[in-house]
């Protein structure tokens, strides 16, 4: 358990938390969420003593351990592979080394011998023995292979020397566990693994993370940042999305009888409690959500983008055609013979090689030609492109926002209706003045979504278009994807982004050459589980 007590911090004239007073108990995995900036990274460094508030403290258990997943990946360069594991918890890889050098010693001491004997108590206490083997199930289950163990961090790529970070975090089962983004640079598998370790966890676990699946599976309770304050939400994710928003059209639509809206708001958290008990964690959550009073759910003054593609002329059933497609770049072959036929209803998610994944859709969006092979649009299709590097795209000498955007609208759009169009992609007021090439990365990728709607094209091609977002921006995004009435092929990490739109599967092998059928996300990871 951690106790929060009166904590505020301030950054030059900015608030982050203020009389912040929250309890973290066993149990629970609570999610922290909260808008790019909010305080969410910072806060974890509160808890973890990193940073010191200016009022107020944070307290637990004299004899309660924490761990945290440590960002320098480069810290331990020089430690074997096992080793760093172990050094998560701090008094037993202390002890073993103290009693190790005390054996090592050549005039070894009736009080050298007194004080190893107290070592070894300690050592049997805290379950040394088994130090090597729980740090090595740790490793497998993320994915370090066993002769992996015993090399240097330093021989390790940079994807293996996160999950170690992470299997130190976890070793030793701490009472308080700090995840700050912990699947970045997880594969599939290892994502997996940690929800299953998280969901069986029974010690108090406090995340942030962008995943919002990954949320859903492994929280418990939502702890909420916002306005300097945090609030703790009964559910997982969605359940906090949903009944926020459908709190919030409540509160705004004043001419329902209250009754009514007590109503609807009862038949949501029963719906959503039935749900719920099908999940990995039924029991816990579905004895949470039973307890939920009217009360426990308000609005979120959060705000969402509103992304909404229309399309300018109804598709064909002639969308692309790909035919004997080859790439190569640097020597590797991405693409080899490749065949799309891409019909009007087609969501296509593209999986596999990251480069041979955006080298295709380069060659959809025509900015660079394949190798051998052809494509072939339908006479009725347009398309818009959101590659993953848009940098080219900010580096002119338009002085605002609404300049930039004027280059991609048509020619009879006026000010007024662009700056609107800016507003609801969350650039209101003085924003809508600021230079494109100051941009941060999330803004930038909100200013392509809104150059590829002003195209009103049936076709979307998108690389990647969810890094560098907030939730809100990814929830706002997923939900007008969902409801975009043309074709699709894109790319992404996010498993419930993917989940929701995609109904075909592209996945390009090593090889160059492509598995494709028409299934949902779930029903691919089914079939790779056999």
């Amino acid at each position: 358990m951690i106790t929060v007590s009166n904590v505020s911090l301030q950054f030059a004239d900015r608030k982050l938390f203020e009389e912040v007073n929250i309890q973290f108990n066993p149990g629970h995995c609570y999610g922290l969420i909260g808008a790019n900036g909010a305080g969410k990274s910072t806060f974890l460094k509160v808890l973890s003593g990193e940073i010191e508030p200016q009022t107020g403290q944070v307290s637990m258990n004299a004899n309660e351990r924490m761990a945290v997943l440590k960002q320098d990946h480069f810290q331990y360069e020089e430690q074997e592979v096992l080793e760093t594991v172990i050094m998560g918890h701090e008094k037993l890889y202390k002890v073993m080394n103290e009693k190790n050098a005390i054996y090592m010693k050549e005039d070894f001491s009736d009080e050298d011998g007194m004080r190893a004997a107290e070592l070894e108590g300690e050592f049997a206490d805290m379950n040394g023995w088994e130090a090597d083997s729980d740090a090595a199930i740790l490793l497998q289950g993320l994915g370090i292979s066993e002769d992996k163990h015993h090399l240097k961090m330093a021989e390790l790529k940079g994807a293996d020397k996160v999950k170690v970070l992470l299997a130190q975090a976890l070793f030793g089962k701490p009472d308080v566990l700090l995840l700050d983004e912990p699947t970045n640079h997880l594969d599939l598998q290892a994502i997996r693994w940690l929800e299953d370790f998280l969901i069986d966890f029974d010690n108090t676990v406090i995340v942030v993370s962008h995943d919002r699946h990954f949320l859903n599976n492994v929280c418990t309770q939502i702890a909420d940042l916002d306005f300097g304050k945090i609030q703790i939400f009964p559910g997982n994710y969605d359940f906090w999305y949903e009944s926020s928003q459908l709190a919030l059209k409540m509160a705004q639509d004043q001419n329902k009888k209250k009754e009514e809206k007590i109503k609807e708001l009862e038949a949501f958290i029963a719906r959503f409690s039935a749900n719920a008990s099908k999940s990995r964690q039924a029991t816990s959550r579905k004895k949470t959500l039973d307890k939920i009073e009217l009360d426990d759910i308000k609005p979120s003054s959060r705000r969402y983008p509103y992304v909404n593609f229309q399309i300018g002329r109804e598709i064909g059933n002639d969308v692309v055609n790909v035919k004997d497609v080859s790439k190569t770049i640097d020597g590797v072959k991405l693409l080899d013979k490749v065949n799309i036929t891409m019909g009007r209803e087609d969501k296509i998610i593209l999986l596999g090689n990251p480069l041979a994944k955006s080298a295709l859709l380069d060659i959809l969006a025509e900015t660079t030609e394949p190798d051998e092979g052809s494509i072939k649009w339908g006479v009725t299709t347009t398309h818009a492109y959101f590659p993953i590097d848009n940098t080219e795209f900010f580096q002119g000498d338009e002085n605002t926002l609404v300049e930039w955007l004027r280059q991609y609208s048509p020619e009879d759009e006026t000010e007024t209706f662009l700056r609107g169009f800016l507003g609801r992609m969350l650039f209101s007021g003085e924003e809508v003045k600021k230079k494109p090439s100051v941009l941060s990365g999330g803004e930038k990728v909100r200013c392509m979504l809104s150059k590829m709607m002003l195209t009103s094209a049936n076709v979307l091609l998108l690389d990647e278009p969810t890094n560098h977002l907030d939730l809100e921006s990814i929830q706002a995004l997923n939900n007008g994807l969902i409801a975009y009435k043309g074709a699709m092929v894109f790319t992404s990490h996010d498993h419930q982004f993917i989940d929701t739109i995609a109904n075909r599967i592209i996945e390009i092998r090593e090889d160059g050459t492509i598995f494709d059928k028409q299934m949902t996300y779930e029903e691919y990871l089914e079939s790779q589980e056999k």
